[in-house]
C-alpha cells in the first residue's frame, strides 16, 4: 500500500481501512503470548507429573495459584495503562518495550528442574515452591505486555466489520505460532530422548522469538496508536471517575457481563481439553509422546485455516450465527473424543479437525465482541477504558480457568493418576480409574462449557445495527463540542 494512504489512515484512525503492515503488525503482537501461552496449556502440567516428578494435585495447585495471581494483577496493569502517559509511545507500547525480555526469561525458568535435595519427598516441596514462584513472576509479566497489548484493538479502528478482520490477523499469528511451537515440538521430542531436555530446548527457542515478534508488533504499529492518542487526547474531557466507580460502571455494562461470560466458557473448553489431551493420547489411545503435536497440530490447523472463513462469513450471518456454527461442530467432536477406543487413529484426527472449527470461533468472536462493549461505555461516560475492561474480562477469565485447571489435576490425583519419578524417563502404567478420570476430561466437561456459552451468546444484545447507533451517537457528541 502506498504512503499516501497510510497518511490519510493516520489522519482519521477511526474511519480508515488498516493496511496490511499494520495488520500485520498487530498480528505479531500475539505470536509471543500465544505461543508461551498454548506450550504451557498443552504441556505444562504433563512436565510437571511426567518429567519434574509432581503429584498432579500438587500440579493443579502450581497452575492454580499462577492463574488466580495473573488474574488479580490483570485490573490493576489495566488501570495503569490507562493513565500511562508518553508523547512518543502512547499509552500501551511503553509496557511491551519493557516487559518483552522479562517475559521471555522468566517463560524460559519454568521449565527447567532445578535439584534442592537427594531426599524425593523434600525435593517435591522445593520443586512445588519454586514453580510457584516462578508462575507468579511470569503470569506478572504476561500480563504486562499482553494486556496493553488486547487494549490496543479498539484503539486501531472503529470499524464494526475491519476489528473482526483485524482480529483474524491477530489469531492467525497466534494460532500460527501455536502450530510452529508444536511442529517444533514434534521435531524435539523425536530427535532428543530426555524428556527434560526436550522442554528446556523447546522453551529457549520459543522465549526468544516472543521477544522479537513484541517489538514487531510495537514498531509496527506506533504511527497509527500514536494517531489515535492525540484524537483521543482532544476529544476526551471528561471528569475523571475514580476507581471504585469506574468497577460499578464496569459492571453494571450488561454486553459485558455476556462477553465474559462467553470468553469464560469458551476458553474453559480449550484449555481443560488441551491440558488433557497429552493424557488422553498417550494413556488412553496408547500412542508415543511425540504424537501428541501432532493431534494438536489438527486442531490448531484447522483452526486457523477456519479463521479467515468465519471472519469472512461473520460479515453476511452476524457473529452470533458463527459461534452457534462453530460451536456446535466442537460439542460433536468433544462428545467423540470420550468414546474413542486404541486403535481408532483415523477418527481421533478427523474429531480433532472437527474440534478445530470450533475453537477458530472461541479465539475469533468473543475477542470482536469487546471493542463494541467498550463504545458503549464511552457513550455512557464520556471516557475510553479499554485497559480496565480488558483487565476484568481477563481477570474473571483466569479466576475460571484456575479453578478448573486445578480440578483437573486434582480429580487425576483422587482417580489414582501416578506421577513419573523425576529423571527416571520412565512413565508408569496408570489405573482404569485414571483412564476414566482423563476421558471425561476430554469430553464431558468441555461439552458442558460450550453449552453454557451457547446460551449467553443467543441472548448478547449487541447487533451490527445497534453498534453503528453508538457509533453515530458518539460521532454527534464529538462534533457537537
Amino acid at each position: 500500500m502506498n504512503d499516501s494512504s497510510v497518511d490519510s489512515s493516520e489522519k482519521n484512525p477511526g474511519s480508515e481501512k488498516l493496511n496490511l503492515s499494520t495488520k500485520l503488525a498487530y498480528g505479531a503482537g500475539d505470536l509471543g503470548p500465544a505461543i508461551t501461552a498454548n506450550i504451557s496449556i498443552f504441556f505444562l502440567l504433563v512436565f510437571f507429573t511426567n518429567v519434574a516428578g509432581i503429584p498432579p494435585g500438587f500440579a493443579g495447585s502450581i497452575l492454580m495459584i499462577g492463574k488466580i495471581w495473573d488474574a488479580v494483577n490483570d485490573p490493576f496493569i489495566g488501570y495503569l495503562t490507562d493513565k500511562t502517559q508518553s508523547r512518543r509511545w502512547g499509552r500501551r507500547l511503553p509496557w511491551l518495550i519493557y516487559g518483552a525480555v522479562p517475559f521471555g526469561v522468566f517463560f524460559f525458568l519454568q521449565w527447567i528442574v532445578p535439584k534442592f535435595t537427594n531426599d524425593p519427598n523434600t525435593n517435591v516441596w522445593g520443586l512445588f515452591w519454586y514453580y510457584v514462584a516462578i508462575a507468579i513472576i511470569s503470569q506478572v509479566f504476561y500480563t504486562v505486555v499482553n494486556l496493553p497489548y488486547t487494549a490496543m484493538t479498539p484503539e486501531l479502528t472503529q470499524d464494526y466489520d475491519e476489528r473482526t478482520s483485524l482480529n483474524s490477523f491477530r489469531f492467525a499469528f497466534s494460532i500460527g505460532g501455536s502450530i510452529f511451537s508444536l511442529i517444533l515440538a514434534r521435531i524435539i521430542f523425536t530427535t532428543i530422548s530426555d524428556r527434560q531436555q526436550q522442554y528446556v530446548i523447546l522453551a529457549a527457542v520459543c522465549s526468544i522469538i516472543s521477544v522479537l515478534a513484541l517489538y514487531w508488533c510495537v514498531f509496527g504499529t506506533q504511527k497509527r496508536v500514536l494517531a489515535f492518542e492525540a484524537k483521543r487526547s482532544q476529544a476526551e474531557v471528561s471528569a475523571e471517575i475514580p476507581i471504585m466507580e469506574q468497577l460499578k460502571i464496569v459492571f453494571s455494562n450488561r454486553p459485558f457481563l455476556f462477553v465474559i461470560g462467553i470468553y469464560l466458557c469458551s476458553w474453559l473448553g480449550v484449555q481443560i481439553t488441551a491440558s488433557t489431551i497429552p493424557y488422553f493420547v498417550v494413556n488412553c489411545m496408547l500412542l508415543k509422546d511425540s504424537d501428541v503435536p501432532t493431534v494438536m497440530i489438527g486442531v490448531q490447523g484447522t483452526a486457523l485455516l477456519m479463521l479467515f472463513v468465519w471472519s469472512a462469513l461473520s460479515k453476511s450471518v452476524g457473529k452470533k450465527i458463527v459461534y452457534f456454527m462453530g460451536m456446535f461442530m466442537w460439542i460433536i467432536a468433544a462428545s467423540g473424543l470420550y468414546f474413542l477406543k486404541p486403535g481408532q487413529i483415523v477418527l481421533m484426527y478427523v474429531l480433532a479437525v472437527m474440534a478445530g472449527f470450533g475453537v477458530s470461533v472461541a479465539y475469533l468472536v468473543p475477542w470482536s465482541m469487546m471493542p463494541d462493549v467498550i463504545e458503549l461505555d464511552q457513550l455512557q461516560t464520556g471516557q475510553r477504558r479499554e485497559g480496565i475492561f480488558y483487565g476484568f474480562m481477563v481477570l474473571l477469565q483466569k479466576f475460571g480457568l484456575a479453578f478448573g485447571l486445578f480440578v483437573v489435576g486434582l480429580a487425576l490425583q483422587s482417580s489414582g493418576f501416578k506421577e513419573a519419578t523425576a529423571g527416571s524417563g520412565v512413565l508408569p502404567i496408570q489405573p482404569e480409574s485414571a483412564l476414566q478420570a482423563i476421558r471425561i476430561a476430554v469430553g464431558p466437561i468441555p461439552v458442558i462449557s460450550l453449552i453454557f456459552g451457547l446460551v449467553l451468546t443467543y441472548f448478547y444484545p449487541i447487533t451490527r445495527e445497534m453498534h453503528a447507533e453508538i457509533l453515530l451517537k458518539l460521532q454527534e457528541r464529538q462534533s457537537g463540542k
